[in-house]
């Protein structure tokens, strides 16, 4: 049997690359339950150090996810909170498949945030390598 699992990205702002990366992807930023988290502060199983407010919203410091409202079965991606920066090339990246659009894809990323890093292509195929504001590389193809 196999086992399920979610995509991880370590992130020093992590709602900011969760916003970015759902807008990306056309998916959406995992709602927060305020109520659940004000009532695991008022009862004392979370500090208000715990929680911060993002547009509006309370929701926890550490993290945030996204994921496909059109298919909740595909794994979501979680952006988590950690001190560091990204310091080397990523080890694995996304592949954004987005077909013959891909420059004008690549053009709209970059307008929002994204680095071009360098242009692809290996036998048919051809993609164009980004950062996103992070520096996380991935592809669109």
């Amino acid at each position: 049997m196999g086992h399920e699992f979610q995509v991880t990205f370590d992130s020093q702002r992590p709602h900011d690359q969760a916003k970015w990366w759902a807008q990306t992807l056309g998916w959406e930023v995992e709602p927060s339950d305020e109520g659940f988290i004000r009532g695991l502060v008022e009862a004392g199983r979370a500090r208000e150090e715990d929680t911060l407010v993002y547009d509006g919203v309370l929701v926890w410091r550490v993290g945030a996810a996204i994921r496909d409202p059109e298919h909740p079965d595909r794994p979501r991606v979680l952006f988590q909170l950690v001190p560091e920066g990204k310091t080397v090339k990523n080890r694995v990246h996304l592949d954004v498949q987005v077909g013959d659009d891909r420059q004008a894809v690549a053009e709209a990323l970059i307008a929002r945030g994204a680095t071009f890093l360098h242009d692809g292509e290996q036998g048919p195929f051809r993609w164009i390598t980004l950062a996103d504001p992070e520096g996380n590389e991935f592809c669109v193809c």
